[in-house]
Formats: C-alpha cells, sequence, structure tokens
C-alpha cells in the first residue's frame, strides 16, 4: 500500500474558536460602530437599512448618501465580518486526502473503501498546541488509512473545551455536516475518544456514523493479530470499548421485569421474560470477556515457562520496543538476518517476535520484537495487551527505536516512555535508536541529539549504524554468570549482604577468616569479590 505524504496544514493562523454567534468583544464593538455609523446616514438621507444574512444592503434613497464614503465604509464593515467569520469557523486541513494502491486484502476489506472526514478540537491555550493538533490529526489520517479508509478531508477547532454535547458545538456540528455532505463522505473520525452520548448526538446532525480514535485503533489491532493469543486479546479490548456504547440500556431499565416494575407488578423472577435485545447483548457480552479473560490467562504459564527457560539457560533479552511504524521489524531483519513481517503500516507487528543471537565474542540473547506504541492508546489496549508488554518488562535491556524522520520525535519519545512506565520497566537499561537516519539532514540530527544524547542514528533500509548499535547492545547485556567460591572476611558483612540480594547463593558456611560463600555471580559483584575468591 501505497501512502500519501501529509503536507503541513494550511490555514489562517487564527482559525477555529467559538462559534460565530459569539465574536471577540473588539470585533463586535467595531463591527457595532460601524453598523451605527451606516444606520445613521442612512436616517438622515431619508434611507432604508435592510439586514439580510448578516449583510447590510441600503435600498431607497440610501444611494443620496455620497456613494463613495458609505461605500468605504460598507466595505470596512464587511471586512470586519469576514474576519470575524474565519476566526471563529471550522479550519479546513488541507493535505489529508489519501489514495491506496496494491492494497492487500487485509487492507482492502470492502469493494469501496469508507469515506471519512476527520475532526480534532485543540485549546487556544498552551505552546503548540495547534501544532501538536495537526500531528495528531495526520497520525489519525494514518491510522484511518490503515484501517481500510480514503481520508476526503479534515479539520480542526479552536475552542477552550470539547462541546459536551456534540464535541464540536451545535453550530459547528453544522458546518461539520455541510462538509460531509459536499465530500460525500459516510463517516466521521473524531481524533479524541467520544462518550457514547456525543458520538450519537454529532450522529443526529451529521447524519452518518461517527467514530472515534480508540474504534479506528481497535479496528487496526483486529485486522493484524495472528495468533490465539492476540485474537482474544482485541476481542476483550474491542468487548470493554463496546460494552458501554449498547445503544437503549438507560431506555430499556423498567422493562427487565417484564414492564411490570414501574406497575408495582412482581418484580424478580420475571426479569428473563422481559428483557430487551440490548439486554440481552450486555450479558452476552459480558459472559464473552470473562471466558476471554480466562483464556488470556490460561496462556500465561506457557509464556512464563519459555522465559524461565531462557533464564535458566542464562540466556538475556533485548526488547525492541518504540513508537508504530518507527521500524522495529525492518531493524530486527537488519541485526538477525531473519525476515519478520515488515509493511508499511501501523500495528503492522501485534504478536511479539523473538530471534536468536549472538555478540561479537560468543555470548548469546535474544530479540523480542513487541507491538508498537501510538499516542493516547486506548487504556483498553494497554490492558489487554499487558501479557505482551510484559516482554519489555521482563527484558535486560530496552532498544528504544524511534523514527528520527518524523515531524514530532520528541512526542513519539514521550509516548513510548509512558507505555513502558506503566509496566514497570523504567529500571530497564534503555539504548535510544533514531531510525531512517538517511532521511535526515544535519540540522535535524542535533535537534535529537538534544532530546537523547546517546542515541544511536541507524538506517535500518541501508545498514548504516547498525554496527555501532551491535556493539552498545553488547555492552548493556548482563554478563553472565561466573560459579566461585570465596571466603569474605567478617568487616565486610555488606558484601556478603549484596551477594544474598543480587546473587544466586549456593550456600554459606562461617570460618576463622570470615564468611565462606558458594555463589554464582556476575558483574560488579564478582569485581567486588575477586580478592576474596579461593581457588
Amino acid at each position: 500500500m501505497t501512502r500519501r505524504t501529509h503536507e503541513d496544514f494550511a490555514a489562517p493562523p487564527h482559525a477555529g474558536g467559538d462559534d460565530p454567534a459569539e465574536p471577540t468583544a473588539s470585533a463586535s464593538a467595531e463591527s457595532e460602530d460601524a453598523l451605527d455609523r451606516l444606520l445613521a446616514r442612512a436616517d438622515r438621507g431619508g434611507g432604508a437599512t435592510v439586514i439580510r444574512e448578516g449583510r447590510d444592503v441600503l435600498a431607497g434613497e440610501a444611494q443620496a448618501l455620497g456613494a463613495e464614503r458609505d461605500d468605504r465604509l460598507a466595505d470596512d464593515l464587511d471586512a470586519i465580518r469576514l474576519e470575524r467569520e474565519e476566526r471563529a469557523s471550522l479550519k479546513r486541513v488541507v493535505g489529508l486526502s489519501t489514495e491506496l494502491e496494491d492494497v492487500t486484502e487485509v487492507e482492502y476489506r470492502q469493494l469501496r473503501l469508507e469515506k471519512v472526514v476527520l475532526i480534532g478540537v485543540y485549546s487556544p491555550s498552551g505552546r503548540g498546541a495547534q501544532e501538536d493538533a495537526e500531528n495528531s490529526l495526520r497520525e489519525l489520517a494514518a491510522l484511518a488509512e490503515t484501517a481500510g479508509a480514503q481520508v476526503l478531508d479534515g479539520v480542526l477547532q479552536r475552542r477552550a473545551h470539547p462541546d459536551p454535547a456534540t464535541y464540536l458545538g451545535k453550530g459547528k456540528a453544522q458546518e461539520l455536516a455541510e462538509i460531509v455532505a459536499a465530500e460525500g463522505a459516510d463517516t466521521v473520525v473524531a481524533d479524541t475518544e467520544l462518550a457514547p452520548s456525543q458520538r450519537r448526538a454529532l450522529e443526529d446532525v451529521v447524519k452518518v456514523k461517527v467514530i472515534d480514535r480508540t474504534a479506528v485503533i481497535l479496528d487496526i489491532f483486529s485486522q493484524h493479530a495472528k495468533s490465539r493469543e492476540g485474537k482474544a486479546q482485541v476481542e476483550l479490548a474491542q468487548l470493554e470499548y463496546l460494552l458501554p456504547r449498547l445503544r437503549g440500556w438507560g431506555e430499556s431499565m423498567s422493562r427487565q421485569a417484564g414492564g411490570q416494575v414501574g406497575a408495582g407488578g412482581a418484580g424478580m423472577g420475571s426479569r428473563g421474560p422481559g428483557e430487551t435485545k440490548i439486554e440481552l447483548d450486555r450479558r452476552r457480552i459480558n459472559t464473552r470477556m470473562a471466558k476471554l479473560r480466562q483464556q488470556i490467562k490460561a496462556f500465561g504459564p506457557a509464556r512464563e515457562a519459555k522465559r524461565a527457560n531462557r533464564r535458566r539457560g542464562e540466556v538475556p533479552s533485548v526488547a525492541i520496543a518504540g513508537y508504530t511504524n518507527a521500524g522495529k521489524s525492518s531493524l530486527l531483519n537488519r541485526l538477525t538476518g531473519a525476515e519478520a513481517l515488515v509493511q508499511n503500516q501501523l500495528f503492522a507487528t501485534l504478536d511479539t517476535t523473538v530471534r536468536h543471537a549472538e555478540t561479537a565474542d560468543g555470548r548469546r540473547f535474544t530479540y523480542a520484537d513487541t507491538v508498537g506504541f501510538v499516542r493516547n492508546l486506548p487504556h483498553q489496549l494497554v490492558e489487554a495487551f499487558r501479557s505482551t508488554f510484559e516482554e519489555v518488562a521482563e527484558s535486560d535491556v530496552i532498544v528504544h527505536v524511534v523514527d528520527g524522520s518524523h515531524p514530532d520525535p520528541a512526542a513519539q519519545l514521550q509516548t513510548v516512555r509512558d507505555v513502558i512506565a506503566e509496566v514497570d520497566a523504567l529500571g530497564i537499561p534503555e539504548i535510544v535508536v533514531f531510525n531512517k537516519s538517511d532521511l535526515i539532514d544535519a540540522s535535524q540530527q542535533l535537534v535529537l541529539h538534544g532530546l537523547a544524547p546517546d542515541a544511536v542514528f541507524v538506517s535500518a533500509r541501508t545498514g548504516a549504524g547498525i554496527e555501532e548499535l551491535r556493539s552498545r547492545i553488547d555492552a548493556a547485556l548482563p554478563v553472565p554468570e561466573r560459579e566461585v567460591v570465596a571466603v569474605v572476611p567478617y568487616a565486610h558483612g555488606e558484601l556478603v549482604a549484596e551477594l544474598h540480594e543480587r546473587n544466586r547463593v549456593l550456600g554459606t558456611s562461617y570460618e576463622e577468616a570470615g564468611t565462606r560463600v558458594h555463589a554464582f555471580v556476575s558483574g560488579e559483584t564478582l569485581a567486588k569479590l575477586a580478592p576474596y575468591l579461593v581457588d
């Protein structure tokens, strides 16, 4: 599938904002003053002023007011109103239209692709708020494309808070309906997680299906899950998202007792016959979710057994983590010479791929290619894929891959670190890798160095920087344990305590010279123990 490059947003810097009915105080005062002047001159000249669709039309004898001077005033008034309307209007986001060619069966699941319009809201306060919103909408366009949609258009509105009823506000929702009709779209996608009531209210206005960012991500995950565990995890996340969005639940509560509760009927015991379809669906979903949780839990012992085998075999693990589509699978292939799935798509990899490798001095270890992260990753997916994210938490080294050519690499870096923190993996050594270095110029490299001074720049496509990355990984891997016997003087009891805390102690005994310890040790502890080793 080929994806068009999303160009920079081209729109007036003050676009967005509140409804046109709520202009700023200064604009309102200016327009009222100009209007008063026009009306006063019209009254003096005997003319009549007709207000029609927000424009002032002087009729009758108003033409005798001194045409040139009044025309200038009318032009000024029109300019004020145009500026006010532009400032308060929805901001059209250009460069989001996408074209799909050479698509796979997964990508082209329907004969006709869904045609979508994207919407977003951002606050006027805060530095970079508009730029962040634009980048987020570009990412949503890529997500929608990956899900199998054709993006026709995208709009942003600047307002302090999303409208609690229709997200955009009633007036802007009507404008959106006009855009949807003009473009021939059949779906609107919001760059947030909409409340069920917001989605329904917006659908009533635009007259087409409305979904949110979470629904798009869940749809992509459902397309790309391959293993039984991955499919179960995705289905669980989808059901958790769907459950509170079943329509009609509140309206049907009185029917749970066969329609008799409100009339003083039998109540308990007659609930089943009166259940609506929505209530039955809710019960079925809860039952299915319980079964899926049991299935996912059942996969745990097998996964843990594999990890235990690697630990017993003293095989360290390197987790390749990063933002989706940053090039993790391509990097894994370059590092190992294997052929993991590589596609220019978001979330092409959902199931953890493990590959064996060796350091330059012959030490064996494994690479684990993990599911990609994305900003505002739905909490349902974080919970459902917690077992997959455990691969990161259980690793010895994290190779954090960032797309160096992305317009907002800092946000990618922080998003991934937030998820790493959520799975309690912040204490694991991290190597930041800026991929796609062949697409980065010198000035961009300086900016990226500021984000991560110790980062490695590589290109999985050309192979540049791969050897440096291998050396960094070798140095970060834990040194293999060594079985030793040592007699530690009693004066250094803290060293014995450290042995028990950080290493595998096989046995201890007490002699005149000190504590005799039989243990497997490595790294810094081995260096401290060196003076007391017994041959």
